[in-house]
């Protein structure tokens, strides 16, 4: 058997816990578990991402063969817990994901482009899952945010943009994105000026189409765009002066 240590919180964000030196039960008020009351109740899948997490950060921390060791372990438990929640990520797939990402863990990003014209947005089909989504992928290194979603819009959909603005950067997680992944991504989405080309299918898309706010089609690529989002956007094209959200 083993036992959960409590762990110390730092006073500055959980003032709560500092007020005094015992509770009405006569606990430590400087004293609490890892996590806030209540939040044991997270899903498998948030779990498994902070164990992750965890793993990775004490890989790149390590300091002999043996620690590394047990923190590989913790990488095939949280290979195989993503196994057992999701559709179409095998343990030895999500494995190999985790292996490849090395170094201290930070969030990958993702940006894609949102054009307009003549009040439709631009959009493409993926071929991957067939579902339509705001043209983009992953940044790559060597290359700007606006760098990426100009070339990330060339090549899905034909036509030439120009990065004006940053609509919003979204943690794909907390806007329930589908399916998970077993690492953090941000997502940044860029409005974008039209400033030429024409419709031209790549072998990421299939189709290449413009749609009206009311008009979106209904199979969307939920891992890559949502519609709420695409709604957001719709809103910052009729109120230019909108900030960027986030979050």
């Amino acid at each position: 058997m083993f036992a959960i240590k409590p762990t110390r919180r730092p006073c500055w964000k959980y003032p709560s816990f500092c007020s005094g030196s015992t509770n009405a039960s006569g606990q430590s008020n400087l004293i609490k578990p890892i996590r806030p009351p209540g939040s044991w109740k997270a899903k498998p899948l948030e779990i498994a991402k902070e164990l992750k997490t965890i793993s990775q950060a004490g890989k790149h921390f390590a300091k002999d063969d043996y620690e590394r060791k047990r923190h590989e372990d913790i990488e095939k438990i949280v290979a195989r817990i993503f196994e057992h929640y999701t559709e179409n990520m095998d343990a030895i797939r999500v494995l190999g994901i985790l292996q490849e990402d090395a170094g201290y863990p930070t969030p990958k990003v993702d940006s894609r482009g949102v054009v307009f014209r003549d009040d439709k947005i631009l959009m493409v089909k993926e071929i991957t899952d067939g579902g339509w989504t705001l043209p983009g992928g992953w940044c790559d290194t060597g290359s700007t945010p606006s760098e990426n979603v100009a070339r990330e819009v060339w090549e899905e959909s034909g036509y030439k943009v120009k990065a004006t603005k940053l609509l919003a950067v979204y943690d794909r997680d907390n806007q329930g994105h589908t399916p998970s992944y077993p690492f953090s991504i941000y997502k940044l989405f860029f409005l974008c000026e039209l400033l030429g080309g024409e419709a031209t299918v790549s072998n990421e898309t299939s189709e290449v189409a413009w749609f009206a706010e009311n008009d979106l089609p209904k199979n969307l690529s939920n891992g890559r765009t949502l519609p709420h989002e695409l709604h957001q956007f719709f809103n910052h094209h009729r109120n230019p002066d909108l900030l960027t959200t986030f979050d």
